[in-house]
């Protein structure tokens, strides 16, 4: 079955042609189930007092000012994507407190050599200032001082490990460069955190492939994979059997526009979810926030996933991974 554009609601339309998703519809909702594409249409009344009472979010996006606004420009000029919340880091820890999220973990990245000690001041800086915080900080292999620059921000006990964004800074997951600061990161008991996936666009750095070559030679590496894998969902998901300190996380991932639920099951999901974390993007979103709450909601899941996936995980990470 393939969905026509022109045959969806006006709202919903619009927002695929936000996203520039027209020329791809074709592809990835071909045999989409009946009931996802109902969850494009039909606004039951959702209950979201079956989420706990306090959410952590394991993908938030914190950088200095000037760095969001240069992120938010390219988003628009290259992508078309007009960010919802363009906050600073500040306003982005009040927005989410205020909507009982806390703790909070979020990260950033090195898009290039020369600025991951910079950004890791800022890091440490931030994580002083704020409690109840935590980061995955900043690497770029190709720095004179990469390793140094690692162990001092590793050191501090609000760090988690850092934030591998491979379509941005274009490597490979099992590029050697990277092999001495996950010996590091395993030898301190802290993980990775990897934007490994093919969605929403991809390169020769990112995919499945690569990843099981990095796991072929790390398969204890602590790890969580951003936005479930995506658009590799089951891939990724199938990979949680053999490498058990491997995690998914959902940023960006169920959304109305997702094609998530044509390549997994609700069951695929209730049998993962000690091992899958709530996630938002936030801010850097051109979707209301709650729009991936409703979704999973909707998805009529137990109450004991909502638990897990939205605190119960994410605590026992912060747990192991903190101090």
């Amino acid at each position: 079955m393939v969905i026509s554009i022109s045959r969806l609601s006006r709202p919903v339309r619009r927002k695929y042609a936000l996203l520039g998703f027209d020329r791809v519809m074709h592809l990835y909702y071909s045999g989409l189930c009946a009931g996802c594409i109902a969850i494009l249409h039909v606004r039951r009344k959702i209950d979201m007092n079956r989420l706990p009472e306090g959410i952590i979010d394991f993908h938030v996006h914190l950088f200095p000012d000037r760095l969001f606004d240069s992120i938010w420009g390219y988003f628009s000029n290259v992508y078309k994507w007009d960010v919802k919340y363009q906050f600073y880091y500040r306003e982005c820890i009040d927005y989410l407190e205020k909507h009982h999220v806390s703790p909070i973990v979020y990260s950033n990245y090195a898009h290039k050599r020369g600025i991951a000690e910079e950004l890791n001041e800022w890091n440490l800086r931030v994580l002083d200032e704020i409690p109840g915080l935590y980061c995955f900080a900043a690497f770029h292999p190709d720095d004179d001082n990469a390793i140094k620059i690692a162990e001092k921000v590793l050191s501090h006990p609000k760090v988690l490990g850092f934030k591998l964004q491979l379509l941005v800074q274009r490597f490979y997951p099992q590029d050697r460069r990277l092999y001495p600061v996950y010996e590091m990161v395993m030898d301190k008991g802290k993980r990775i955190l990897f934007h490994a996936g093919t969605g929403p666009v991809g390169n020769e750095f990112v995919g499945i492939e690569n990843f099981r070559k990095l796991l072929d030679r790390y398969p204890e590496l602590p790890a969580n994979v951003a936005h479930l894998g995506g658009y590799e969902y089951k891939e990724f998901m199938d990979l949680l059997n053999d490498h058990p300190n491997l995690y998914l996380d959902t940023a960006f991932t169920f959304l109305p526009i997702s094609p998530v639920m044509s390549s997994i099951s609700t069951k695929d999901l209730e049998d993962s979810m000690h091992r899958i974390v709530y996630g938002s993007d936030f801010p850097n979103l051109i979707f209301p926030r709650e729009e991936e709450m409703e979704f999973l909601l909707r998805l009529g899941l137990s109450d004991d996933f909502y638990s897990k996936v939205f605190w119960e995980n994410g605590m026992r990470l912060i747990e192991i991974h903190s101090g």
